[in-house]
């Protein structure tokens, strides 16, 4: 399955859609008052997790997250929707004062079939091409960060040398998107052991080699919770590379609360560091429903509670 495609997929799921301005207005959601007041960190919501609440429309979701306090949202996808689209996505953010977190720079069968640890000539030239494409979109939509996978493992090359590799592919697309003020977010993950990107340290040499500001971790709470563990610890290891987070819980991939991460306590560490950025709520919803929808809001409610 795409990753981009996973939230969608594991989160539309129920019936009984609310789409109204008096729910908007009142914060009230099937006869519970919510929470208006921003949350204390920038947690980024995607499309489909408040399709029960809001409806299907994203704008209808985004104008609905507003209402109960989230300021940024983040879309994978966001290169796949029409030109149109992504303009409307950005308008909507703009009059809401709400940010744009990541989408993914699209890649050929992504992420499972990138090659830039090989060596290719061809993959070089297909990344620059997509960082071009990149920049046009983060225009529309105001965004500033790009997801960026390096592929997978290949085992005709020592690590070394597709550590190079990577490096070399890397260079000429970061020079585009620091030309245009964005940044392109390294990503490790969990997802499959043939990724060769995996480790948050491994990231972390990557990009102090790339030596830009426009190469930097995204660093995916869930994802390195199943590789290495020691959430605290790694974070501030790499905390002067890391641009951007995300959130899930595990086992499950779900919010706050339903797994095994002490989330109140990585985000109040993370608050005490002074972060200002997003964490994209990378993540499907434990319940089902209106009533999942519900609980989501109140997991996030009570981690952002420190």
């Amino acid at each position: 399955m795409e990753r981009r495609n996973f939230l969608k997929q594991n989160i539309l799921a129920g019936s009984g859609l609310i789409a109204s301005t008096n729910l908007f207005a009142s914060k009230s959601i099937v006869g519970k008052t919510v929470s208006s007041a921003p949350f204390q960190l920038n947690y980024a919501f995607h499309d489909g997790m408040f399709a029960n609440l809001a409806g299907e429309s994203f704008i209808d979701q985004i104008k609905f997250a507003h209402s109960v306090g989230f300021r940024s949202i983040e879309d994978n996808g966001m290169m796949d929707r029409t030109p149109e689209m992504q303009k409307k996505i950005g308008e909507t953010l703009s009059s809401l004062g709400m940010s744009m977190g990541v989408f993914v720079i699209n890649y050929d069968n992504w992420p499972l079939q990138v090659s830039l640890t090989n060596g290719s000539k061809e993959w070089r030239e297909k990344f620059v091409k997509y960082c071009k494409q990149s920049v046009e979109v983060a225009r529309r939509c105001n965004a500033k960060w790009m997801t960026v996978v390096p592929g997978n493992y290949d085992r005709k090359l020592s690590l070394d040398m597709q550590t190079a590799n990577v490096i070399e592919a890397l260079r000429p697309g970061v020079e585009v998107l620091e030309k245009n003020n964005l940044i392109m977010v390294l990503e490790p993950l969990s997802d499959t052991p043939e990724l060769f990107l995996r480790n948050s340290t491994q990231t972390y040499a990557i990009c102090k080699a790339i030596k830009s500001p426009a190469c930097k971790i995204l660093y995916d709470i869930y994802h390195m919770q199943r590789n290495e563990g020691n959430i605290i610890r790694q974070i501030d290891e790499c905390w002067d590379e890391i641009a951007y987070l995300q959130i899930g819980d595990n086992p499950g991939r779900n919010e706050p609360g339903t797994g095994e991460i002490n989330y109140k306590n990585v985000f109040k560490h993370i608050h005490q560091k002074g972060y200002k950025g997003i964490l994209g709520m990378e993540h499907g919803i434990a319940g089902k429903g209106k009533i999942g929808e519900e609980a989501l809001l109140k997991a996030y409610r009570e981690v952002d509670n420190f």
